[in-house]
């Protein structure tokens, strides 16, 4: 078997319109019909070949597990995600530049479910952000576990495959 894509990912929201102003007003996404399922859902349209699905259901948000989407304009979602309080620090540590340049945060939606936001180029973000009290200088979160496993090298990256 051999995977050729992610076609879409489904997250578990406990209110559909809360989580639908948000998805569509604070992340910008294309809504898109959907299924006639006998449960609250709602489509969004990622890009031509990938989306995301968002389903009601009473349950428990992952604390780290997440979905990770680059955005075009990362001083855009800094500044609107700390307007609305939904930066989140706690799992993964605070907004910061990791290697190859790419700048990664993680926010909550209405739901509590974790969404890692990223961008490619570090350069053009504004000094001011650099400088604000949740960015740290830092490449990496460092959990102090001391228990690496897995594939590991001087290889890995967000972008280059």
């Amino acid at each position: 078997m051999k995977i050729k894509a992610i076609n879409h990912v489904t997250m578990i929201v406990d209110d559909l319109s809360k989580s639908r102003e948000f998805y569509t007003n604070v992340l910008g996404l294309e809504e898109l019909p959907a299924f006639n399922f006998d449960y609250p859902v709602q489509f969004y349209k990622i890009n031509d070949r990938q989306q995301l699905h968002l389903s009601e259901w009473a349950d428990t948000a992952s604390f780290r597990g997440h979905l990770c989407v680059e955005v075009e304009d990362f001083n855009e979602a800094f500044r609107r995600c700390k307007e609305l309080g939904v930066i989140d620090t706690r799992p993964w540590g605070r907004v910061r530049q990791i290697k190859g340049g790419v700048m990664q945060m993680f926010i909550r939606d209405p739901a509590g479910n974790l969404i890692e936001i990223s961008h490619p180029d570090a350069s053009t973000v504004d000094p001011e952000i650099l400088k604000d009290e949740l960015f740290e200088q830092a490449e990496l979160f460092v959990s102090g576990r001391d228990d690496a496993r897995g594939k590991r090298g001087e290889g890995a990256s967000l972008y280059d495959f």
